[in-house]
C-alpha cells in the first residue's frame, strides 16, 4: 500500500487498482470545524488537479483537488451526513472518494510522507 500527498494537502492511498483520497490532518486542522462536504457523483471522471469536492468550515470554503486522473467508483456518504467526521479522522474513516486511476504513474509525482511533512514545516 502506497500513501502519497499533494502540496494542496490531499492524501492518496493506492490499494490494488483503486485509490482512496482524503484531506490530511493538517488540512483539517487549518480548516477548523467542518460543517459541510460536497462530493462528486459516482461515475464522474476528473483530470489531475481538477476541483473534485468542496469542504466548508466555520472559517472558509475550500476546494479539494483530484491528485490523480480517474473515475469516481465510490463516495463516502458518511462525511456528507456528518461533516464533523472530517475533523475527527481525516486520514482514516473520513476519506472522501475512491477513484479508479486512469494513469497510476501520476502517483510518482506526488510526495511521500517525509517530503509532505517537510512541505508542511516550510509553509
Amino acid at each position: 500500500m502506497t500513501i502519497k500527498f499533494t502540496k494542496d494537502h490531499e492524501w492518496v492511498k493506492l490499494e490494488g487498482d483503486v485509490a482512496t483520497i482524503g484531506i490530511t490532518p493538517h488540512a483539517a486542522e487549518q480548516l477548523g470545524d467542518v460543517v459541510f462536504v460536497e462530493l462528486p457523483d459516482v461515475g464522474k471522471s476528473f483530470e489531475a488537479d481538477a476541483d473534485m469536492a468542496v469542504v466548508e468550515s466555520v472559517k472558509a470554503a475550500s476546494d479539494v483537488y483530484a491528485p490523480i486522473s480517474g473515475e469516481i467508483v465510490e463516495i463516502n456518504g458518511d462525511i456528507v451526513d456528518s461533516p464533523e467526521k472530517v475533523n475527527e479522522d481525516p486520514a482514516g474513516a473520513a476519506w472522501f472518494v475512491k477513484i479508479k486511476p486512469s494513469d497510476p504513474s501520476q502517483l510518482d509525482a506526488l510526495m511521500d510522507e517525509a517530503a509532505y511533512q517537510a512541505h508542511v514545516a516550510d509553509s
